[in-house]
């Protein structure tokens, strides 16, 4: 290009970056030649240059899942209005991937990284890896307490108790559970949390009410459901760690000629669309997906922009709301 416009490469450069040192015509006249060759400055080796990327990675577990999804679109706002390009890993639970993921970030060179851990994680060393090449790293959601680094998170504990003692104050009196994988400490904090309201009001505690899960998948959902109308004395209320499992409860208690919530009230857990299509529509949880992701990538993007502030680790904890709707709208419907 510099020899079809007759100037030196350092002008050409300056024009592609509109420098104001370089004149209006001369810019448009090197733009328009660039986009008739087809010719795209390269900005990762400028940025490398600058010892800076402008790519923030993301690694989460499955890119499908309406939390996930809600979360990536939280991040790539923010950064993408703070000058920011969002790459996304998916480990799609696995440990093994999200190993491959942390290292094909390592190697590209990130400027900061935001985690949801894999189902399967346990050891964190891939992890660690950026602490110690002093790559920003937040978590939301599954996080690791293990590392000191920001966090954000939604309060499971508490949420799960507002979602089992919701069961409570319409009337229901033996609540079943729908648990995550407990090697997941969100899923550990929401059992926890049913258990506390449980024990508030008063209201045994069977093991036999809870039915843990590996992935909280539709099918375990109705396995769980098949369990608790197998028993003698039913429960009448059914807590679930996700909308997912949920939805699977209220599709397999109806096929049975059951009702829902009348026989057997259900509250999920994240707000998911499909718990408005879902009839009755699902009574959940808003985790609040898409404010937990900003707030990810503002923390990250804090960090790397200023590297100097002395915070070691800092944890955010986003609100969240129990939406009422008919699956638990027992008395309402018994009163009418």
């Amino acid at each position: 290009m510099a020899e079809r416009l007759k100037v030196s490469p350092s002008t050409i450069s300056r024009a592609l970056q509109n420098h104001p040192s370089i004149g209006k015509k001369m810019t448009q006249e090197v733009h328009k030649l660039a986009e008739k060759l087809g010719y795209y400055p390269n900005s990762l080796a400028a940025n490398l240059r600058r010892n800076k990327t402008n790519l923030i990675g993301v690694i989460i577990p499955r890119i499908d899942r309406h939390f996930q999804s809600s979360a990536i679109s939280g991040i790539e706002e923010v950064a993408s209005k703070a000058g920011y390009y969002v790459v996304i890993f998916q480990s799609n639970n696995s440990y093994e991937r999200e190993k491959e993921n942390a290292r094909m970030l390592m190697s590209s060179q990130a400027d900061g990284v935001i985690a949801c851990l894999a189902m399967e994680t346990n050891n964190y060393d891939h992890l660690l890896a950026f602490k110690n090449n002093n790559v920003p790293l937040v978590f939301f959601d599954r996080v690791c307490y293990e590392l000191e680094t920001h966090k954000v998170v939604i309060d499971d504990f508490g949420a799960a108790m507002k979602a089992t003692e919701h069961l409570i104050s319409i009337g229901c009196k033996r609540i079943a559970h729908v648990a995550g994988n407990q090697q997941i400490a969100i899923f550990r904090d929401r059992l926890r949390g049913y258990q506390e309201a449980l024990r508030r009001n008063n209201l045994a505690q069977e093991d036999e009410l809870i039915y843990y899960t590996e992935d909280l998948s539709g099918k375990e959902g109705a396995l769980a459901a098949r369990r608790f109308l197998e028993m003698p004395s039913r429960p009448d209320g059914v807590f679930c760690s996700n909308d997912t499992s949920a939805i699977s409860v209220i599709q397999e208690v109806k096929r049975t000629g059951c009702k829902v919530p009348d026989d057997m009230a259900v509250v999920g857990f994240s707000n998911t669309p499909v718990s408005l299509i879902v009839e009755p529509a699902l009574t959940t949880i808003d985790d609040h997906a898409f404010e937990m992701g900003q707030a990810a990538a503002r923390m990250v993007i804090r960090q790397i922009e200023q590297p100097q502030e002395d915070i070691a680790s800092e944890t955010i904890i986003i609100r969240n709301d129990l939406v009422v709707r008919e699956s638990t709208l027992k008395q309402k419907l018994t009163a009418d």
